[in-house]
């Protein structure tokens, strides 16, 4: 079996039997994986160092809770944060997405912001709404070049806005 790392992406894991199901017991928060769409998107996409942020926890943990359940060896290493500061962004949003009802109706978040991101004029805004930090759909829209900014409300309520 391949060595696991941060960088092994999530759709690499639920190759795995039962994968899923231990994943949903290390975080509840991880449910999210019964959504086909997530498993067949976003899963592809993010990372178990994304993930972690999704789900609240420290990369290092989630990562050394998985090779355990697969019988590799915990290992001990310092998570960098990559993340530049983010420069916050005040303009009104011209169009607000919701990514958990999305979710909930079996929809694609990602390919539904860049759907609408294709409907902004340059240096409108577009926010998304969520339970969650959304790191795999940040890291993909600042890699395209986009301003993007999230602030977290409270634990369970997040806003990230983006800007053509």
């Amino acid at each position: 079996m391949k060595e696991i790392t941060l960088d092994t992406k999530i759709s690499e894991l639920l190759e795995i039997e039962g994968m899923k199901d231990i994943l949903i017991k290390i975080n509840p928060k991880f449910k999210k994986l019964n959504n086909p769409v997530l498993r067949n998107t976003l899963a592809k996409v993010a990372t178990i160092k994304q993930a972690a942020i999704v789900g609240g926890m420290e990369p290092k943990d989630l990562l050394n809770k998985i090779r355990e359940s697969l019988g590799q060896k915990p290992i001990d290493i310092k998570v960098e944060d990559n993340n530049l500061p983010q420069k916050e962004i005040t303009k009104e949003p011209k169009i607000i997405i919701n990514a958990n009802e999305l979710l909930n109706e079996d929809k694609n978040p990602l390919a539904v912001t860049r759907k609408n991101l294709k409907k902004l004029k340059d240096n409108e805004v577009l926010m998304i709404k969520s339970d969650f930090k959304p790191e795999p759909l940040i890291d993909e829209f600042t890699k395209s070049g986009y301003k993007v900014y999230c602030k977290m409300i409270n634990s369970n309520r997040f806003e990230t806005y983006i800007e053509k």
